[in-house]
């Protein structure tokens, strides 16, 4: 039986109580939690830690060679479990190019009703995750498995980067140019899926767009002289680029129409297919953002949409922006120049129309 048959008369998303947009706990409900830990000695040799809300931690193992570290796991977005695998895998590697390091193992985490499912359901999960670890140049070490009632799955991964050349989310430089490298509107999608609205075509295309890793953007800008990074996933392409415009001290500034969007996204949108996750990362950001009073809110909540697996949000040296954006293109990344820094209204984000 081959990957696709052994799922033939499962719908993976129907087993998720989250609705299948792959959503984080909201920004400001884990700010508050966090805030209420104690505080902990700094250490010296943590480069970067939970200071700046950014998308891996960094501990310095000696003056020319840092670790980098993180893990995301959720439940089914889509139907096809190798896929699934793929985009799980793919979306914890991000946070590793997103910091300006290079993967180098991975550990799989898996919670999985092995009772009532077909083995090989998980087994094609993780030949999917397998093959995106292999294609990043990283190796799976193991992992850990629970007997759960609803199949959630994911990563934890382990990079390298030099201490000189972290890409943090907090550098941002007024002046700078922002590049998106890959289209919005993923959570919207995903919750169509669950609700049979997208042709098979529509599936694999946002299937293909979340599977894809972020490995030619990240290699690509590594000359370049970029401030800051992050990649947009669950708290939005404003949230994220609000934790931007935060840990930077700067303002930003977006341009709406340059924004690339999937198609149909806005459609369905409109019939009501948004995401809780979407709605919520809106609530958190609206008080810090100035939308243009033409902005319907549908478009805001396009803006705000939960991603999983998506691009990462570039803010790279004004004269260098051209360029980097057309190697960016020549390699084959879906890549915009979507705004600017500025010095005004710092740690906040301003929408054009």
């Amino acid at each position: 039986m081959d990957r696709m048959e052994a799922a033939d008369n499962v719908k993976l998303t129907s087993l998720s109580s989250k609705g299948g947009c792959g959503c984080k706990i909201g920004p400001a409900d884990l700010m508050q939690v966090i805030r209420s830990l104690p505080a902990t000695k700094r250490d010296p040799n943590l480069l970067v830690g939970l200071d700046t809300s950014d998308d891996a931690g960094v501990y310095k193992l000696s003056d020319d060679l840092a670790m980098v570290q993180t893990v995301d796991f959720f439940t089914p977005i889509v139907d096809d479990p190798y896929s699934f695998g793929q985009i799980a895998a793919a979306n914890a590697i991000s946070d590793i190019y997103a910091m300006g390091g290079k993967p180098l193992t991975g550990l799989n985490l898996v919670a999985f009703p092995i009772t009532t499912l077909d083995k090989r359901i998980l087994a094609d999960i993780l030949r999917g995750a397998s093959d995106k670890v292999q294609e990043a140049g990283a190796t799976l070490v193991g992992g850990h498995s629970i007997d759960d009632k609803e199949p959630k799955f994911g990563l934890a991964v382990t990079g390298i980067v030099h201490p000189d050349k972290v890409r943090t989310n907090a550098g941002a430089k007024p002046g700078d140019k922002l590049i998106l490298t890959k289209p919005i509107g993923v959570g919207i999608l995903t919750t169509s899926i669950k609700k049979d609205q997208l042709s098979e075509e529509e599936v694999q295309r946002v299937t293909k767009v979340m599977s894809t890793l972020n490995k030619q953007a990240a290699e690509t800008m590594e000359p370049f002289d970029v401030h800051a990074c992050t990649d947009v996933t669950g708290f939005g392409l404003i949230g994220h680029a609000m934790e931007m415009a935060k840990g930077s001290h700067v303002g930003i500034r977006l341009n709406k129409t340059k924004v690339p969007v999937l198609p149909r996204v806005r459609e369905l949108a409109d019939q009501g297919f948004v995401p809780g996750g979407t709605k919520n990362n809106f609530n958190h950001v609206q008080e810090n953002v100035t939308f243009p009073d033409s902005m319907d809110q549908t478009d805001r909540w396009i803006l705000c949409d939960a991603v999983t697996s998506g691009g990462l949000l570039i803010s790279v040296n004004p004269a260098q922006a051209d360029d980097l954006h057309n190697q960016l293109r020549d390699a084959g990344v879906d890549a915009h120049l979507i705004g600017e820094v500025t010095t005004e209204n710092a740690g906040l984000i301003v929408v054009e129309a």
